[in-house]
C-alpha cells in the first residue's frame, strides 16, 4: 500500500512537516508541524501551519492524527492548532514522560507541567499500529537522540523524525538529557535492516555544500552512503564519533522556548494575571 503523502519545508527551522493520506480514501495524518516562532518577540504565528491547513481543507481530507516522531528542540509544534482547526489526536512515543521529568527538573517547573504525558491523546509503544482510515501503520521506537523518538512506518514509506538525515549529512546528536549513542546506533541499525528500497522520509535538511534541499531517502542509500552509519561503520567506532561532534555543536537556538512548550503537547503554560503565558530562561543553567 502506498500512501499518498504531502511534505511542507519550513525554511526559518529546516524542518519538514507531512500529510500522510490513505491512497484512495480521504483520511490522512499530519508528522511534525510547525508554529513559527519569533525569538526576539516571543510572538508565534500560523503560516507554516496555515499551508497544511489549506492543504487539507482543499483536499478534503479529515484528520485521524497529528503525530510527533520526538519533543522537537529546534522547532515550536503546531499540534494544538491543527486539532483546533481540523480535528483528531496528538500522539508521541511513550518516553515523553522521560523527557518531561527530565526538563521539568532543568526549568524548575514544579507543578506547572505534568509529567505523565497527559497532554498528548495518546503515548506510543513500540509495535503499537495506527489506523488512518483503510490504512494502518506501525510504531517503531527508535530512541537515541531522545528517549521519546518513534518512526512511524505506512506501507513501504518510514517517518524516521532526526534519527536520521540524508547520507550527505549523517546523524542526529545524542547530548540532549538521556540521548544516547549507543542507543541511537541500535535504532538506526534497526530501520536499515528494513527492505532496501523502503521510502525513508527525514524531519530536517540543511543543504550541505549547497546543495538542494531533500527529505526523502531509501534504506539502501543510507546503507551505502550514510557519512557517520552505513554499512560497516561499527558501535563503537559511531559512539566515539558521535560523541567527540557533540561536544562542539551549539545548542539550537530555539531549543529554550521549544522544549518547554513541546513537552506540553505545544499548549502554552497557564496564563498569569495579565493574560500573558510565560516561559523561563535558566540564567546560566542549561
Amino acid at each position: 500500500m502506498h500512501a499518498r503523502i504531502k511534505a511542507f519545508f519550513d525554511d526559518a527551522t529546516n524542518t519538514v512537516s507531512y500529510v500522510v493520506a490513505e491512497p484512495e480514501g480521504r483520511r490522512c495524518a499530519v508528522i511534525d508541524p510547525v508554529l513559527d516562532y519569533d525569538a526576539k518577540s516571543g510572538r508565534t504565528a500560523t503560516r507554516s501551519a496555515g499551508e497544511i491547513v489549506e492543504y487539507i481543507r482543499e483536499q478534503g481530507l479529515t484528520v485521524d492524527w497529528i503525530l510527533e516522531t520526538h519533543p522537537h528542540a529546534d522547532h515550536l509544534t503546531a499540534a494544538p492548532y491543527l486539532k483546533e482547526r481540523l480535528g483528531g489526536r496528538i500522539a508521541i512515543g511513550a518516553g515523553i514522560r522521560q523527557v518531561q521529568k527530565n526538563f521539568a527538573g532543568i526549568f524548575n517547573l514544579g507543578d506547572g507541567v505534568a509529567t505523565d504525558g497527559s497532554q498528548f491523546d495518546q503515548l506510543w509503544c513500540d509495535g503499537d499500529e495506527i489506523e488512518v482510515g483503510v490504512m494502518t501503520g506501525r510504531v517503531l521506537a527508535t530512541p537515541g537522540h531522545t528517549p521519546a523518538c518513534v518512526s512511524y512506518k505506512f506501507g513501504d514509506a518510514v517517518f524516521v523524525g532526526d534519527t536520521l538525515f540524508m547520507p550527505d549529512f549523517g546523524s542526529a546528536r545524542c547530548d540532549f538529557p538521556d540521548g544516547d549513542a549507543r542507543t541511537l546506533y541500535r535504532s538506526v541499525r534497526r530501520l536499515l535492516a528494513l527492505p532496501p528500497e523502503t521510502r525513508l522520509f527525514l524531519c530536517h535538511d540543511y543543504g550541505p555544500g549547497g546543495r538542494a534541499y531533500a527529505w526523502e531517502t531509501t534504506v539502501a542509500a543510507q546503507r551505502a552512503e550514510n557519512k557517520h552509519l552505513h554499512d560497516g561503520i561499527g558501535e563503537d567506532e559511531f559512539v566515539a564519533m558521535r560523541t567527540a561532534r557533540d561536544k562542539e555543536l551549539a545548542m539550537p537556538v530555539l531549543l529554550l522556548p521549544a522544549i518547554q512548550l513541546n513537552i506540553r503537547a505545544g499548549y502554552p503554560p497557564e496564563p498569569e494575571s495579565n493574560g500573558v503565558s510565560y516561559l523561563k530562561i535558566p540564567l546560566n543553567g542549561v
